[in-house]
């Protein structure tokens, strides 16, 4: 039995830094609670999802390329409105492309490869 694919792996760390990235970024927000239930919490369902493994993970994966859209628009919104946070909403941005070429890179190699 083989062990996780490599897009699985990069997939998985992306998401627990982008998880780890939300903690740090709203840790003295106001609102911290909910921030952290909107932005904290679905990185690391999806991460369950993923080291689960099985069809589980492929769905955890389909549904984290996903919501790595609504991350890479949060973050392109935030450093075009929010100068001061600029250097929070880039992390977002770079984690969020990484999220979505790792969740998709096994159906575009399967699409696309020979």
């Amino acid at each position: 039995m083989s062990g996780p694919r490599p897009s699985r792996i990069v997939l998985g760390v992306a998401l627990l830094a982008l998880s780890v990235l939300y903690a740090l970024w709203f840790h003295d927000d106001r609102h911290r609670l909910a921030a952290l239930l909107v932005f904290a919490l679905p990185p690391l369902l999806a991460l369950a999802g993923v080291l689960r493994g099985g069809t589980t993970a492929a769905k955890a994966a389909f549904w984290a390329g996903v919501l790595g859209l609504f991350w890479f628009s949060h973050g392109v919104m935030i450093a075009w409105s929010h100068p001061d946070q600029a250097g929070w909403a880039w992390a977002e941005i770079v984690l969020s492309l990484v999220v979505i070429v790792a969740g998709s890179w096994p159906g575009l190699r399967a699409r696309f490869g020979k």
